[in-house]
């Protein structure tokens, strides 16, 4: 019987229900003597069931293993809670698919924080900093000298918690001593404070870019709508 679980597309963002139909999976062990031991290398598709998106996702994953013997059968078991290794291969990384009115430099800016957050937490983080000024910069028009000087700026601009949110990631350790200097110098934070930025730039592209882009859209249509009944209250012009 099929498995059935719950899944959300990184492409297309909708929230779907997956059976074993939709994925494909497959393992290869390497057992040449190494420095490790036996290794399974396991690969898994998974193709979006939506009609609209139908693109899939690849993830490796790279075990330990061992070989057991039961009922005079053998069979290759992975050893341990985690993997030594895994890639996203397909898409790269865990970021969202952000509306193409974000600026371009913001969204390749969070792209890369995303794709190297694992790798290089100091990368992933110097990253994020460079995209949260250039969102500062570009959607609020605040241009200081200093990222610290500009988060200040902002407070009288933003929701109370938004600004408290930002100020809070600012405050962490070796985040917010970088914050008053360049933001192109490397960080030194680890996977968790990483991923902690990254999300506090997701959560500003959403109440900033896609909250004025979803006002912008309801108030055009109020103004197509009125602009609509003014023209049917026009009187026609009898036929002569």
């Amino acid at each position: 019987m099929s498995k059935i679980r719950s899944w959300k597309c990184p492409f297309c963002g909708q929230v779907a229900t997956i059976c074993d139909n939709d994925i494909h999976s497959g393992n290869s062990t390497m057992d040449i003597e190494n420095s490790i031991a036996r290794v399974m290398l396991v690969w898994r598709f998974i193709v979006c069931p939506n009609e609209d998106c139908k693109k899939f996702t690849l993830r490796v994953l790279l075990w330990k293993s061992r070989l057991e013997q039961a009922d005079r059968m053998s069979k290759e078991k992975i050893v341990g809670d985690k993997p030594l290794y895994s890639w996203d291969l397909i898409p790269p990384s865990d970021a969202k698919v952000l509306p193409d009115y974000v600026p371009k430099p913001i969204v390749q800016d969070y792209e890369q924080a995303c794709a190297i957050k694992s790798l290089s937490p100091k990368a992933s983080a110097t990253l994020a900093r460079r995209c949260l000024q250039g969102m500062i910069r570009d959607f609020w028009s605040i241009k200081k000298d200093r990222l610290i000087d500009e988060i200040k700026a902002l407070e009288e601009k933003v929701n109370g918690e938004i600004w408290k949110a930002i100020d809070a990631v600012r405050s962490m350790g070796n985040i917010g001593a970088h914050m008053q200097t360049d933001i192109n110098v490397i960080v030194d934070v680890n996977p968790e404070e990483a991923g902690i930025l990254v999300g506090l730039i997701e959560t500003l592209i959403d109440d900033w870019y896609v909250a004025r882009h979803d006002h912008q859209q309801r108030v055009a249509k109020v103004i197509a709508l009125g602009k609509a009944k003014q023209e049917q209250r026009k009187p026609t012009t009898p036929e002569t």
